[in-house]
C-alpha cells in the first residue's frame, strides 16, 4: 500500500530548512534505501506543505518516520497526518487497475 505523509509547514520554514536540513535528508535517503520513502518534497508556490510518498503494509513506515524527523522535532512542521493512497495507474501502482477489454 501507499501511504501519503503531509506536512504543514510553518511560516519561518524557509528561513530555518537549512539548519537541519542536512539531517532531515539523510534520515529520508535512509528511508528510502529501505524501499520504504517513494518521493518527497516541498509544494511550491507556495511553499506551506510538503508531501512524502512511502510504501508500506501500514501507516506505521510513515508515521515513525515523522516522529523521528529533524523538521518535525524542532518545530518547522506545525502538524502532520498520514492518510492511506490507493493507487491503481503507473508502474509503481500498488493496486493496478486496467479498463475492462472492450468487446
Amino acid at each position: 500500500m501507499h501511504f501519503l505523509l503531509i506536512y504543514e509547514l510553518n511560516e519561518d520554514y524557509l528561513e530555518r530548512r537549512a539548519e537541519f536540513r542536512d539531517e532531515h535528508l539523510a534520515l529520508a535517503w535512509k528511508s528510502h534505501d529501505k524501499g520504504e520513502l517513494i518521493l518527497g518534497g516541498a509544494l511550491s508556490e507556495p511553499v506551506d506543505e510538503a508531501i512524502l510518498l512511502f510504501k508500506g503494509e501500514t501507516p506505521e513506515v510513515a508515521e515513525k518516520f515523522a516522529r523521528v524527523d529533524p523538521y518535525v522535532l524542532n518545530g518547522l512542521i506545525k502538524k502532520w497526518h498520514v492518510r492511506p493512497w490507493t493507487t491503481v495507474v503507473g508502474d509503481l501502482a500498488a493496486t493496478p487497475v486496467k479498463p475492462a477489454p472492450k468487446r
